[in-house]
């Protein structure tokens, strides 16, 4: 919910970014700025705002997959625990259950792979619909971009 809060202030400054980084006339930014608003009006800067909302679920699938995978961590170490203590008494020690620093760190490091190769599409999407399209008078929709962009090879 955080995450959809502060797109009303930060998309018009990630907007104005954008612009800032295409313009090829090395225009400072508040020229930049009365451009975007005397052409579009306030809309011009939420362009992109239907991928924002798919980009906002990003550290979701992120901590998503970080719970996930280290449940199963935990539960395979656990099992494999029991099988080497044998039939006996269990060897389960309830302070070993959790990740150490390195093993956090990777984890961490492959659940935002994984969250950012599902968004990226997405990123790419606003990206584009913010520069290469911004004057022209029919848009596609972020499906139809993402489907072009994978029909042209990414």
């Amino acid at each position: 919910m955080a995450e959809w809060a502060h797109l009303p202030v930060t998309l018009p400054i990630d907007c104005v970014t954008t612009a800032i980084q295409t313009d090829d006339k090395n225009r400072g930014a508040f020229v930049l700025l009365g451009n975007i608003l005397s052409e579009k009006g306030i809309g011009g800067f939420y362009k992109g705002i239907q991928a924002y909302t798919v980009l906002c679920l990003k550290p979701a699938i992120q901590y998503t997959v970080y719970e996930q995978v280290k449940k199963i961590v935990l539960a395979t170490r656990r099992v494999n625990r029991a099988a080497s203590a044998g039939g006996g008494r269990s060897a389960i020690v309830v302070g070993e259950e959790s990740l150490g620093a390195a093993e956090a760190f990777l984890l961490g490091m492959v659940a935002r792979i994984v969250a950012t190769m599902l968004t990226y599409p997405y990123l790419r999407a606003k990206v584009m619909l913010q520069s290469t399209y911004g004057n022209a008078k029919v848009k596609p929709t972020i499906p139809q971009m993402i489907s072009e962009q994978f029909s042209e090879g990414g």
